[in-house]
């Protein structure tokens, strides 16, 4: 019997990375594209199965991907934070990101059925549907008027359906337990994988945990169908450049072959260097701005003011509002570098405003909040959301209400615990030290609001006074 139309699986292929050869096929990933009956179904089936893995707390609490309240800003700040404390404790910490191959395309739809089934908890009809709904599927590939044969998939879940990615992070959930078993900390994002482990320097024989840890995940993601890319692995060791952190940067042994730790290393989009000074990430965002500011240019003779301004947010202000909370206590110098991006961008937004005007005014009329200003607010939102249940549990488990041992006049005042640090370069920068100080010195007019937008509203009035007024 031919597959019914609804089955079938039209596959699209996109670049994975623009600097990428497009001649040669591995460099591209396949996107499903479904029938718009089958998304709305899929799309029905995800909240009833979220909302289940959520009464029932069944989800991985390190795993932020595809999940509400979570997202990469939240998973890299909580994982900021830990390297920053071990820091400030004077450890050395090495992260290792791990790499998989075509993880969505290569998972055993029987393995899968097994993890709802025994892991999650589901059976009877939901479990059927589940089986119905991977079962006898086809696929195929149309380039311009050509079509291939069709093909039954067997393994994978489609990268441009709904339910795919929920399938895949169950499909993932042993690997917290393993981890564990190790002690070592991690934190995913579908499949991107991290892990780390703080040492004191006269201590870094500890870090051989780190390597069996891999390796048992390597032998785990082999019998599960998953490809641990040994090559794309990448090591950063994070702490004072001694000789201890020499001695380490051959130390994660993959496939019988030590693998060298990086300068700098790209994770979840923001780039990492050994001292989490995030000075090349930042770097990073000036030349891309500044190359979009140029080619801005050239159009702004042919736009209107609204249409620049929408522009210029479109191409430069989400980047310099990406994950901007890591940049919290960030030298003052850095800081500036993204300053000067902001007031590049004013005069190719208003007419008015000349190469040499003083900015502050201009901005006070776009009413753009200056870049320190941004990243308090981007912390103080993420606070506000923490402490009203908006958060992830990760990020809500950093802050502590005050609660003095005695009856004090300060023990309704809805102040935070500011943990004790021993260098502002490092925990001075952490989350759960920066949270509580910003947020203690809002006016309770601005905490007390009830609603997250209420909230916004007025912490950004509350901002702009600081500022302008």
């Amino acid at each position: 019997m031919s597959p019914k139309p609804s089955n079938w699986l039209l596959l699209s292929l996109s670049l994975k990375k623009t600097q990428l050869d497009p001649n040669k096929l591995i460099n591209y990933r396949p996107i499903s594209n479904l029938p718009f009956l089958l998304k709305i179904l899929e799309k029905v089936v995800s909240s009833q199965l979220s909302s289940f893995l959520q009464k029932n707390d069944i989800c991985e609490d390190f795993q932020s991907g595809f999940r509400p309240y979570h997202s990469t800003e939240t998973a890299l700040i909580r994982v900021t934070n830990d390297l920053l404390l071990s820091s400030d404790r004077g450890c050395i910490s090495l992260l290792v990101l791990l790499d998989l191959s075509a993880a969505f395309d290569t998972v055993d739809h029987n393995i899968l059925l097994n993890r709802l089934e025994n892991y999650v908890g589901i059976s009877g009809s939901a479990l059927a549907w589940f089986k119905s709904h991977l079962s006898d599927r086809y696929q195929f590939v149309a380039v311009n008027e050509e079509v291939s044969y069709r093909s039954q998939v067997q393994y994978g879940v489609p990268q441009g359906s709904v339910l795919g990615p929920l399938l895949f992070t169950l499909y993932m959930l042993p690997l917290g337990d393993i981890i564990r078993k190790y002690g070592v900390s991690f934190h995913c994002y579908a499949d991107d994988t991290q892990l780390y482990l703080s040492s004191r320097p006269g201590e870094t024989y500890q870090f051989d945990k780190l390597t069996d840890c891999v390796v048992e995940l390597k032998n785990w993601m082999t019998s599960n169908f998953l490809l641990l890319n040994s090559e794309k692995t990448e090591v950063l060791i994070i702490g004072p450049k001694t000789s201890a952190c020499n001695n380490l940067k051959h130390c994660l042994i993959l496939d019988g072959s030590s693998v060298n730790s990086s300068s700098s290393v790209r994770n979840l989009g923001v780039l990492f260097d050994g001292s989490l000074s995030f000075e090349n990430h930042i770097s990073s965002i000036c030349k891309t701005a500044f190359f979009h500011l140029r080619n801005l240019c050239k159009l702004r003779p042919m736009l209107s003011m609204s249409n620049a301004e929408t522009l210029i947010h479109a191409f430069l202000t989400l980047r310099l509002d990406y994950c901007n909370a890591l940049l919290g206590g960030c030298a003052a110098r850095l800081i500036n570098k993204l300053q000067l991006v902001q007031n590049a961008a004013v005069p190719k937004s208003i007419e008015s405003s000349k190469k040499y005007d003083h900015i502050s005014p201009v901005l006070s009329t776009l009413h753009w909040l200056p870049i320190k200003r941004r990243i308090d607010f981007k912390i103080l939102l993420i606070t506000y959301k923490a402490l009203n249940g908006l958060a992830s549990q990760y990020l809500s488990e950093l802050l502590s209400h005050y609660s003095p041992s005695r009856p004090l006049c300060s023990q309704n005042s809805g102040n935070l615990i500011i943990r004790r640090i021993s260098k502002s370069t490092a925990g001075g920068r952490s989350f759960s030290y920066l949270a509580p100080k910003l947020w203690n010195n809002l006016p309770n007019t601005v905490r007390d609001a009830d609603t997250l937008c209420q909230f916004k509203s007025r912490l950004k009035t509350n901002l702009f006074n600081l500022v302008y007024t």
